[in-house]
């Protein structure tokens, strides 16, 4: 099974793209692909095709074009829930110590929460978020 994962631009800004690919290793899964790449805003707006509309969905697209991303394909059992697992919770305030959120992130004040990570939530998520950063499913 594979998801995937974004260390999104305050991950990269932050240098913290070795530290977020040697958790993912360290839990046991695999990287099988990765792409250090600045998104387009069709691939951002593929990608967050859900939210909008939604109040949160400019700033974070702005926020998602602020800089270079890494997109991760990642593979290992259970892997989707392993990997959101190991993010912790989408508020890095409220994210327990010892996930990627809880012990790297904080509030930093900004429009949109600025989570350092993505993970697909579901394996249909993740197949049609790996065709849009990957080319395929």
């Amino acid at each position: 099974m594979q998801t995937l994962v974004l260390i999104k631009p305050d991950g990269v800004k932050r240098n913290l793209i070795g530290e977020i690919i040697s958790r993912c290793e360290a839990k046991g899964y695999s990287v099988v692909e990765l792409i250090k790449l600045e998104p387009s805003r069709e691939q951002l707006a593929k990608h967050y095709l859900e939210h909008e509309g939604k109040a949160f969905y400019e700033p974070l697209m702005e926020f998602m074009l602020s800089g270079p991303i890494v997109a991760i394909a990642l593979e290992g059992e259970r892997v989707i829930e392993g990997f959101r697992s190991l993010a912790g919770a989408t508020e890095p305030t409220l994210a327990a110590p010892g996930t990627i959120r809880g012990d790297l992130g904080r509030d930093w004040g900004t429009k949109v929460v600025q989570n350092l990570v993505h993970g697909s939530d579901s394996e249909e998520s993740a197949a049609r978020e790996l065709e849009i950063w990957f080319g395929k499913s």
